[in-house]
């Protein structure tokens, strides 16, 4: 008689980096280091400012806690990413919460902008070619 084969052991899963972790490494492997985002990463009201170490561990093992607004407004500075992609990184990696709303744009443009948003980066500049092209194909015919 023999035993029913069991599935191999696939060892632990690895969890899912970050919105901000992601963010962070994205910059880095762009070619700014570590350390460039500890000197350049100070927010200009309160002197707040983190050591290259933060970023380093954010990227590996990020803290329990999230980040203070002083200390957002330092990755933002340190990492060149506008303060809001940051606190919305931030409340997407602790709070498990996702920015969908575009303020001041109609209903319309908020469901494109939703559809898109899912897309890769070469799926996205795909459709803004056709939309450029578009507009342009309109802009030729009015002439």
């Amino acid at each position: 008689m023999t035993a029913a084969a069991t599935a191999p052991d696939q060892g632990k899963a690895k969890p899912a980096v970050g919105a901000l972790s992601q963010l962070i490494l994205e910059v880095n492997r762009s070619g700014v280091t570590f350390q460039e985002m500890e000197d350049r990463g100070v927010d200009k009201e309160s002197g707040t400012q983190l050591p290259r170490q933060w970023y380093q561990k954010v990227t590996k093992n990020p803290p329990v806690n999230p980040p203070s607004k002083e200390q957002m407004a330092a990755i933002a500075a340190g990492t060149g990413k506008p303060l809001r992609r940051i606190k919305e990184a931030v409340a997407e990696q602790w709070l498990d919460f996702e920015a969908t709303e575009l303020s001041g744009y109609d209903e319309e443009v908020r469901i494109i902008v939703g559809h898109l948003a899912g897309k890769s980066k070469a799926e996205a500049r795909r459709w803004r070619m056709m939309i450029e092209a578009d507009e342009r194909a309109r802009r030729e015919a009015d002439d």
